[in-house]
């Protein structure tokens, strides 16, 4: 498949290939001469957050495990 860059820089993803992912976010990089796409979810950081919530664990609870882990030798 071929796509073209408009001169805005913009990119259309064919449709075969967008309709196998449910991402509209995608991260971009630049690695040995190729473009890579890589889906995201914009909402996965609220997501982690509302299942700390439910588990009961603070960020005092994480920063707590960070600093044990740092200290294992």
């Amino acid at each position: 498949m071929v796509a073209k860059m408009t001169s805005k820089n913009q990119i259309t993803i064919p449709k075969a290939v967008a309709s196998r992912f449910a991402s509209r976010y995608y991260d971009v990089r630049q690695e040995e001469g190729r473009i890579i796409l890589t889906p995201v979810n914009p909402d996965a950081a609220a997501q982690v957050r509302a299942k700390l919530n439910e588990l009961g664990i603070s960020e005092n609870d994480i920063a707590e495990a960070v600093n044990w882990a740092r200290k294992a030798p």
